[in-house]
C-alpha cells in the first residue's frame, strides 16, 4: 500500500470485485464461515454450508446492509 504524500498515511487499495478474485472459487474461509453465521443469525436467515471465498463476501455485504452493522 502507498503512502500519501501529504499526510503519510497508507492509501486504501481500492476494493476488488469479488467475482475477480483468484481465489474466489475455493471453500469461504472459517472466518467467513463464523461472521456469515453471526450476521445471518441476526438477520433470522440460514446460510449454506457449501459458498465459496467470492460467493460467501458478497453475502455478508448483503447481510451487513441489513443488519445495520455495513459501514
Amino acid at each position: 500500500m502507498a503512502d500519501d504524500k501529504r499526510t503519510g498515511r497508507p492509501e486504501p487499495t481500492p476494493e476488488k470485485d469479488p467475482d475477480d478474485w483468484v481465489t474466489g472459487a475455493e471453500p469461504m474461509t472459517g472466518p467467513q464461515r463464523s461472521y456469515l453465521n453471526t450476521l445471518a443469525q441476526e438477520a433470522g436467515e440460514q446460510v449454506p454450508d457449501e459458498l465459496n471465498k467470492a460467493e460467501a463476501s458478497e453475502r455478508i455485504d448483503e447481510l451487513r446492509k441489513r443488519t445495520g452493522r455495513g459501514g
